[in-house]
């Protein structure tokens, strides 16, 4: 239930300091028994196995967090590595155990047994053998270690591939059960993890008990937003504030086209604009009805728009083909206006651009509501979407010893145990310059393919060093729009669905004729017609009739 995260999100994920996160969906398709027991989670029942949540005050950030609401909040802003890298963890967490760890890596796989991998092992007191595997099959290679059952001691399963591994149906048969060491009160033993946002531990909470452990985590976690061109349009006399309806948007199509001149307006934008038009994430409820954005006006509203948005010549035609270098055209300033998530705002971006024009700018339009009068709306998704497990197998004290492990790798942004985790041993895997931890040859082959952060790590906050206007104008534009942010029906809720209800929630039908049609090739009609032959024989009437009595009438909307 929720937006696909794809392999370049979560590499920015994780890989930069701002550790943006996408959204992912939270499905898993019943199997067996297990999968029925680790099912939706009642609402007191995952309010008593929750954490709680205590904040971590020992390093400032230069831009301190706004709160939106409850579970809503801006990550925080650092204009420069902290000078102070403060020790968070008192001793050495381990007691000697060993164990081995899976996680999915997209590059070249480190040496085993390396320099920085040995030094973790010192500073963690542990044998932790960090086994990376090929991101690009992982989906696959962890689904053939569960049906095997044999799972490593600590592997981190992507919420978004909760269906292919079916997390539901693991979760208390070979994922091992944290409530007892985590709930309530119990996480201060573990400073770190306590600090991490307690809606970010829902993302791991099945059948009302706690599985997971959250990584980069926040509480401002949207699919994206609208990017343009701020440099080329300020220079038009354009600004973000006079975009405040679609017409105004499609006004500014008009304008900023060219396209004898090789210029068009907009590249792809329906993913994060749609909602705008009030349509829902993907379900809403009318009445005590379970809805699903199908059925809805608005949906077609907004298909209408972008389709007419195409026909009219505004979008460029390399992005009406699919073509994916949409990034490249924007920095070229051959679409000047487009989609993506947020993990696309940040210093290689910064950098990227000024390469192609000294004068690049990125900005983001506030959310807006298509008519120009409604309360702006976006949809937030769960705090996390990158969830590491231990094996159901492990003893309560090897349990213990992980989490300690654990609680070290979560460490705040800047403090020592974070510049050891993420760039590895000064002097041997980078130096300081300027202030900033820059990885060395050693670093680079050993630290920066990422592996301990996909098991633990801090809450999400938004550093671009030596690129400060960065870190300035997404921490204000987050600041601008954290009002606008809402729990959507079924917010990070963990439903284990039956395999036919997980086919027809994807609807790939109708996703391939929506994607037609905001192209300009097909029409409006032609999804409606899609969406009539999905209701029926593609099993959409029977995938909303089961959500609304498995999941609404019993556990209510998760807001």
């Amino acid at each position: 239930m929720g937006i696909e995260l794809n392999r370049r999100n979560f590499l920015s994920a994780a890989v930069s300091a701002a550790g943006l996160v996408a959204v992912g969906p939270l499905l898993s398709a019943c199997g067996g028994s297990a999968a029925q027991r680790a099912g939706v989670n009642s609402g007191a029942g995952l309010q008593a196995a929750l954490p709680a949540h205590v904040p971590n005050t020992a390093i400032k950030p230069d831009i301190p967090s706004v709160a939106g609401g409850p579970d809503v909040l801006t990550k925080p802003g650092f204009l420069g590595y902290p000078a102070d890298r403060v020790a968070t963890v008192s001793g050495v967490p381990g007691g000697g155990g060993r164990y081995a760890a899976v996680t999915p890596l997209w590059g070249t796989i480190p040496p085993a047994d390396n320099s920085f991998y040995q030094a973790m092992n010192k500073a963690l007191g542990v044998e932790l053998q960090m086994k990376p595997a090929d991101g690009n099959t992982y989906n696959t290679i962890v689904s053939t270690m569960t049906a095997a059952k044999k799972l490593p001691d600590w592997i981190q399963l992507p919420a978004w591939w909760n269906a292919n591994f079916n997390t539901g149906g693991l979760a208390g048969s070979q994922l091992a059960d944290l409530t007892p060491y985590l709930a309530g009160d119990k996480v201060k033993k573990y400073p770190n993890l306590a600090a991490i946002p307690t809606a970010a531990w829902r993302a791991g909470a099945w059948g009302d008990k706690l599985y997971g452990i959250p990584c980069v985590s926040s509480g401002f976690e949207i699919a994206g937003t609208t990017y343009y061109r701020r440099d080329v349009l300020e220079a038009k006399g354009i600004t973000a504030d006079q975009v405040k309806s679609a017409d105004d948007l499609m006004n500014l199509g008009k304008e900023l086209t060219d396209a004898k001149g090789g210029v068009w307006a907009f590249g792809d934008v329906w993913t994060y604009l749609f909602t705008t038009f009030g349509a829902p994430l993907k379900w809403k409820v009318d009445g005590g009805k379970l809805v699903h954005k199908y059925e809805t006006e608005e949906f077609f509203a907004a298909l209408d728009w972008h389709h007419r948005l195409a026909t009219a010549g505004y979008v460029h035609p390399d992005s009406l083909a699919g073509d994916s270098a949409g990034t490249t055209r924007f920095y070229a300033g051959k679409a000047l206006i487009t989609g993506d998530g947020m993990g696309a705002w940040n210093l290689a971006d910064h950098q990227s651009g000024r390469a192609a024009n000294p004068n690049y700018r990125r900005g983001a339009f506030n959310v807006i509501a298509a008519d120009g009068t409604s309360k702006p709306r976006v949809d937030m998704g769960p705090s996390t979407s990158i969830l590491s497990y231990l094996n159901a197998s492990l003893k309560p004290e090897q349990v213990e010893e992980l989490l300690a492990v654990a609680n070290y790798l979560a460490a705040p942004f800047g403090s020592a145990e974070y510049t050891m985790v993420n760039f590895g041993v000064e002097g041997t895997h980078f130096t300081t310059v300027d202030g900033v931890p820059t990885p060395t040859e050693a670093g680079k082959k050993e630290v920066q393919a990422l592996t301990y952060p996909f098991l633990a790590s801090s809450p999400a906050v938004v550093s671009n060093p030596t690129g400060d206007s960065v870190t300035r104008d997404h921490t204000a534009w987050q600041n601008a729009n954290v009002q606008t942010l809402a729990k959507p029906v079924f917010w990070s809720m963990n439903v284990s669905m039956p395999q036919a209800q997980a086919t027809a929630e994807a609807a790939q039908a109708v996703e391939d004729t929506v994607k037609d049609c905001y192209r300009g090739k097909k029409k409006v009609q032609d999804v409606r017609d899609a969406v009539a032959t999905w209701k029926t024989s593609g099993g959409g009437d029977r995938l909303i009739a089961w959500m609304d009595e498995n999941v609404l009438q019993k556990h209510g909307t998760g807001q």
